[in-house]
C-alpha cells in the first residue's frame, strides 16, 4: 500500500519539535561548568586558505574562511534543529582542538586525470555542549590550497543515541557582493532547468553546485562530498550573501535520521582566482575514501551507439507497436555498425515489459529481465558478443526504487551472464514522486535527493559491483565524487541533456555548455550524449548549435561513457566530421583548462590516457569569440599534426549549423593557434606526433 504524505520543505519540517523536549532540557540548565568559548584555527599547505573556528560566549560555533588573507566567507554559524531533543547550535565550548597534515598521490582506475595528489591540513575541534545534556559533536576541516571541506562529526554518546534531523543550520556567508549561476531547488523537473544568473543577492533556493564570481574576480563553488545515508543539501539565501543548508524532505518530519556514531557528508568550497580553476580542482574527489571495490578493470571507458535518438525525435517508440524501437533486427544494425567503426557498445531502450501503459512516475509493471517478443534478448546477445561490441543495459524505472530493488540481483545477474558491464537507470518522476521502501516495508513517496533515495542509489551501486556493472545513472541523486570509493558510478546525467535539443521547450541554448562547464560538472562526469549532425528537430529552433561544437563536446563534457546520439544514417553521411568522434579519447591522462568564463567560453586540453595525443576541445555561447591556445602542454621538441575542425565560412547555431572546415597543419608546443568560434560554435582539435599511425 502506498502511503502518502505532504511534502515538507526542509525549514517546515522542524514544525513537530515536541515541546516536552524543551522543558525537560531547559530544567537541567545550570551556570556553565563544562567547556569554555574559544577559537581554533589552521592553514592550508601553502597557506593559501585559512579558517577559524569559534564558540562565542553563548555557545553558537561559526567558521570563517579566508584566502591570501582576504575574507572569502565571513562567520558562519553551525548547528541541527532536532525533531525529538532540544537544537545543536547553542551552549557549545571548545574541548581541544588538534591540527594534523596530509599528503599522498593516488591513481584513479578511470577519470579526467590520472594521478591525484590530496594534500590538506586537517583541523579538528573537538565540541561539547557547557551544561543540559553535555552533547558531544566534532567539526572536521580538511584545508587544501584550492578549497576546503568540513563535516560534522558525532561521536557514540549516551544522550544522544538517535540524531533525527528536521534542519541542517549550517550557513555560507559569501563576504562580497558578486555574481552567481544556479538551479531552482524543490521544483518538479529535479535538476533539469536552465541556469539563472544573477547577483548573489538575488538567489533563491538553489542546487548546489552553486557557483559564485565576486566581484574581486575570485571564483567559488558551494558542493558537497560523500553524500552517503544523508539527505541531499540545497541552500537558501537568508539575507545579503548568507546562505544556509536546506536539507531534502524526508518521510517524516526529519530529514535525517541516524544512529550515533556517524558524520555528516562534506561540505565544500571551491576556490580558485580563474573559472578554470574550478574545473581542475579535485577537492571533492578527495573528500571521498579511497576504492572499496579493488579491481574493476572490467570496465573500460568506451564510446558507444544506440536506440535512443530515434525516440526523442519520436520517429520511433520506447513502447511496444508498429513504431517500436528497440527490435532484434534495429538492434543488430547497431551492433554491425559499432564494431564497423571501433564502438566499444550498443545502447538499446524499451527493449523491456512495462512501457506500454502508464510508466511515468509509476514504474509498475517493469520487468528487468524480460524482453518484449520483438527483441530477441539471447540472439542479441551472442551477436554482439560474436562482433566484439557490448549492450549498454538500460533500466528506466519511472521514479520507482522500490519496485527496482526487489529485481536488482535477477537483472544484474542476467547482465553478468551475457558479459555486459554497464547500465543506464532512469528516476523519471516528478521530484517528490519518486517511490521507496519505508520502515514499515511498505512504498512511499519521496524527493530524488532525500536519505531514502541516496540508501537505495547506494544499493544499486554496490548490488551492481557485485555483478561486475557500471551504473550510469539518469534523472539521479547528485554527484558528490563518490565514484573514488566505488569506481563503478561511471556517470550520470543530473541536468539538462541533449535530449532537450529535439523537444525542449525551450532547447537548450548555446549558452547551457559553457554553463555545465563549471556548474554541473564541478561535481562530476556527465552523460550529455553529443554529437548529433541532425539538426532540425521537434523545436522550431533545433540542435542550437554548430557541427564543430557538437565535436568539440567531447573534449569539454568529460565523462568515461561518451554517446554518438545521432542517427546511424548522419553519421554515414558525413564521414568528414564523423572522424573525431571516432578518432577522440574517453579516458584521460592530464586535463588543462587554457581559458574559459563561466558561461561565456572554455577551452580545454586533454591527454589520452591510452596513446600518446592530446585532444582539445572549445566552445562559445551565442557570441562569436577569437580566442587564444598556447600549446605548451605538447611535449616540447616534438612535432605534431594538428587535426582541426572548426566553425566554416558564415557558420551560425541559428542559421548555419552544418558549415564546418576540416583541416591539418604541423605545430609544436611553441605555437600559439588561434581559434575563431561562430556564433553558438566551437573548435575540436587533435594532436598526434608525427611520424604515429592513425589509430
Amino acid at each position: 500500500m502506498l502511503n502518502r504524505r505532504s511534502l515538507m520543505s526542509g525549514t517546515a519540517a522542524v514544525s513537530a519539535l515536541p515541546a516536552v523536549a524543551f522543558a525537560r532540557d531547559a530544567a537541567q540548565d545550570p551556570a556553565p561548568t563544562g567547556p569554555q568559548p574559544g577559537a581554533a584555527s589552521a592553514a592550508s599547505p601553502e597557506g593559501v586558505i585559512s579558517v577559524e573556528v569559534t564558540a562565542d560566549k553563548d555557545g553558537f560555533v561559526s567558521y570563517a574562511v579566508s584566502r591570501l588573507g582576504r575574507p572569502v566567507i565571513a562567520p558562519s554559524r553551525l548547528g541541527f534543529l532536532l525533531t525529538d531533543a532540544r537544537k545543536l547550535e547553542r551552549a557549545f565550548g571548545i574541548l581541544s582542538q588538534t591540527v594534523a597534515s596530509h599528503d599522498d598521490t593516488w591513481e584513479q582506475p578511470w577519470g579526467e586525470r590520472r594521478f591525484i595528489r590530496n594534500r590538506y591540513t586537517q583541523l579538528r575541534v573537538e565540541l561539547q555542549e557547557r551544561w543540559g545534556l553535555m552533547r558531544r559533536m566534532d567539526v572536521v576541516f580538511r584545508i587544501h590550497d584550492d578549497g576546503l571541506g568540513f563535516r560534522c562529526e558525532f561521536p557514540e554518546q549516551p544522550n544522544l543515541t538517535t540524531v533525527s534531523i528536521g534542519a541542517e543550520l549550517t550557513e555560507f556567508t559569501v563576504a562580497d557582493p558578486g555574481t552567481a549561476w544556479w538551479l531552482p531547488a524543490f521544483e518538479y523537473n529535479r535538476a533539469e532547468y536552465l541556469y539563472n544568473r544573477t547577483p548573489i543577492s538575488a538567489v533563491g533556493v538553489s542546487q548546489t553546485p552553486l557557483t559564485m564570481r565576486l566581484d574581486d574576480g575570485t571564483h567559488l563553488s558551494i558542493h558537497e562530498a560523500a553524500l552517503v545515508d544523508y539527505s541531499g543539501m540545497n541552500l537558501r539565501r537568508v539575507e545579503g550573501g548568507k546562505f544556509r543548508a536546506m536539507l531534502t524532505p524526508g518521510l517524516t518530519s526529519a530529514a535525517v535520521v541516524r544512529q550515533t556514531p556517524f558524520h555528516t557528508p562534506w561540505r565544500t568550497i571551491q576556490i580558485a582566482d580563474q573559472a578554470g580553476g574550478l574545473v581542475e580542482s579535485s577537492l571533492i574527489l578527495n573528500l571521498n575514501e579511497p576504492n572499496k571495490l579493488g579491481d574493476v578493470s572490467w570496465f573500460k571507458p568506451m564510446k558507444y551507439v544506440g536506440i535512443w535518438w530515434d525516440m526523442h525525435l519520436d520517429t520511433r517508440s520506447w513502447n511496444s507497436g508498429p513504431k517500436h524501437g528497440a527490435t532484434t533486427e534495429y538492434t543488430l544494425k547497431h551492433i554491425d555498425f559499432a564494431a564497423e567503426h571501433g564502438f566499444g557498445g550498443v545502447l538499446v531502450e524499451g527493449w523491456n515489459v512495462g512501457w506500454d501503459g502508464e510508466w511515468f512516475g509509476t514504474g509498475w509493471g517493469y520487468s528487468f529481465t524480460q524482453a518484449y517478443p520483438d527483441f530477441d534478448i539471447e540472439r542479441v546477445a551472442a551477436y554482439a558478443r560474436q562482433k566484439g561490441v557490448e549492450i549498454v543495459g538500460h533500466h528506466e524505472t519511472g521514479g520507482n526504487a522500490f519496485h527496482y530493488e526487489k529485481q536488482l540481483e535477477a537483472a544484474f545477474a542476467q547482465m553478468q551472464r551475457f558479459g555486459w558491464h554497464s547500465v543506464k537507470t532512469g528516476y523519471v518522476a516528478d521530484a517528490g514522486g519518486a517511490h521507496v521502501t519505508g520502515p514499515d516495508g511498505e512504498a512511499h513517496l519521496a524527493w530524488h535527493e532525500s536519505q531514502a533515495m541516496a540508501r537505495h542509489h547506494q544499493t544499486v551501486v554496490e548490488t551492481a559491483a557485485k555483478y561486475q556493472v557500471a551504473v550510469n545513472a539518469h534523472e539521479p541523486i547528485k554527484d558528490t565524487g563518490l565514484r573514488r570509493t566505488y569506481p563503478n558510478t561511471i556517470t550520470r546525467e543530473g541536468a539538462r541533456g541533449m535530449e532537450y535539443a529535439a523537444w525542449g521547450q525551450p532547447g537548450n541554448p548555446p549558452e547551457h555548455e559553457p554553463n555545465l562547464v563549471f556548474t554541473r560538472l564541478l561535481a562530476g562526469p556527465m552523460d550529455y550524449t553529443p554529437g548529433i549532425f541532425g539538426m532540425e528537430t521537434r523545436i522550431p529552433e533545433g540542435v542550437a548549435t554548430t557541427w564543430a561544437k557538437q565535436l568539440a563536446l567531447y573534449v569539454v563534457i568529460y565523462s568515461p561513457l561518451q554517446m554518438a546520439a545521432d542517427l546511424l544514417e548522419n553519421y554515414e553521411a558525413n564521414p568528414g566530421p564523423f572522424q573525431f568522434i571516432k578518432d577522440v579519447a574517453v579516458d584521460w591522462e592530464e586535463t588543462r583548462v587554457l581559458s574559459g568564463e563561466v558561461g561565456d567560453f572554455v577551452v580545454i586540453a586533454r591527454k589520452d590516457r591510452n596513446a600518446d595525443q592530446w585532444f582539445l576541445g572549445a566552445v562559445t555561447d551565442e557570441a562569436p569569440r577569437v580566442l587564444t591556445a598556447p600549446l605548451a602542454f605538447l611535449d616540447p621538441g616534438r612535432r605534431y599534426r594538428a587535426e582541426i575542425y572548426a566553425d566554416g565560412p558564415g557558420a551560425n547555431y541559428a542559421t548555419r549549423r552544418e558549415a564546418i572546415d576540416i583541416t591539418t597543419r604541423e605545430v609544436t608546443s611553441a605555437k600559439v593557434l588561434t581559434l575563431r568560434l561562430a556564433p553558438g560554435g566551437g573548435q575540436a582539435i587533435r594532436f598526434v606526433p608525427l611520424g604515429s599511425a592513425r589509430r
